[in-house]
């Protein structure tokens, strides 16, 4: 800026319109694969266990993984409910073909159903949530199970759109030891896919978690990702207010649900507080850094 030159705030600048966030795909794809493979190094694992949906982002990962430790270090879990969509089992078996990953098929419906049957009387609004997360729950019992017989790793596969709305189940599919996708729009999630090379079948499709028949995340959500990512870039990564959204030519009312969710799910995406009583408290003031000598096993 010239001197004496008057600030012009980005508040106060001309309006533009409200973008979908921009990536280079094969540079994200270059970073995500060096961070996986320096958290193996730090942790000390040479193995990972993905969980296998046959939906884009968990296909994404797992390309993303054999390329950073090599297919034969990576187990892909695919574990179907009773009511699971036959397209995700053909889609999930399209992927691991194409990487020649090892794979197990864990079938959760013996495992979800009673627990399901305790809640299937219950109010009908908030049902359909709460199996969604009992099943979700269920497939991170077992992909933690298998990181243990395989002795690796579970790898994370959710999106910065779903961590920003608190979309996931908290102790489900938002578990995971590494989340390499974790500040990826889903729209650009789907350029890296197709960089990695993942099958266009996969992703084209609807997103949906197939908790049960039917559903879409954009159904659930009533929004479209371009139109939810449109606005959490506004919100998050340009940092703009609620009004200079607008005036961009985002809708108010979705801008205003949007800031809202993202602020109330804001819990989803930090460790449990701690009620401080000592002069150092693990967490608080008593810190490790995660990368320090000798955290290898």
């Amino acid at each position: 800026m010239a001197r004496g030159t008057p600030d012009v705030t980005a508040e106060h600048a001309e309006p533009t319109a409200a973008p979908l966030p921009a990536i280079e795909p094969a540079q994200a794809v270059e970073v995500i694969v060096g961070f996986i493979r320096s958290q193996m190094q730090q942790t000390g694992f040479t193995r990972l266990v993905v969980g296998l949906s046959g939906g884009v982002d968990s296909a994404a990962v797992a390309y993303l993984a054999a390329r950073a430790i090599g297919a034969d270090n990576l187990l892909a879990i695919r574990m179907p409910y009773r009511t699971s969509s036959e397209a995700s089992e053909t889609d999930a078996l399209r992927v691991v073909e194409d990487l020649g990953c090892r794979t197990e098929r864990i079938e959760i419906t013996p495992m979800v159903e009673p627990m399901l049957e305790l809640i299937s009387g219950e109010d009908p609004a908030a049902t359909n949530v709460r199996r969604g997360n009992v099943m979700a729950r269920q497939r991170m019992i077992i992909l933690y199970d298998r990181s243990a017989a395989f002795d690796a790793l579970v790898i994370g596969t959710s999106n910065k759109t779903e961590a920003l709305l608190g979309y996931g189940t908290l102790h489900g599919d938002m578990a995971a030891a590494l989340q390499p996708i974790g500040d990826l729009y889903k729209t650009q999630l789907r350029a890296v896919a197709r960089e990695l090379g993942v099958p266009e079948e996969v992703v084209a499709k609807p997103p949906s978690a197939d908790l049960w028949p039917g559903q879409t995340d954009e159904g659930e959500l009533g929004r479209s990702y371009d139109a939810l990512d449109r606005v959490l870039f506004a919100l998050v990564d340009r940092r703009w207010t609620i009004d200079r959204c607008v005036t961009a030519g985002l809708e108010r009312s979705l801008v205003e649900w949007v800031a809202a969710r993202v602020a109330r799910m804001e819990f989803k995406r930090q460790l449990a507080p701690v009620a401080k009583l000592s002069l150092r408290t693990p967490g608080i003031d008593h810190l490790y850094p995660r990368r320090r000598p000798g955290s290898a096993r």
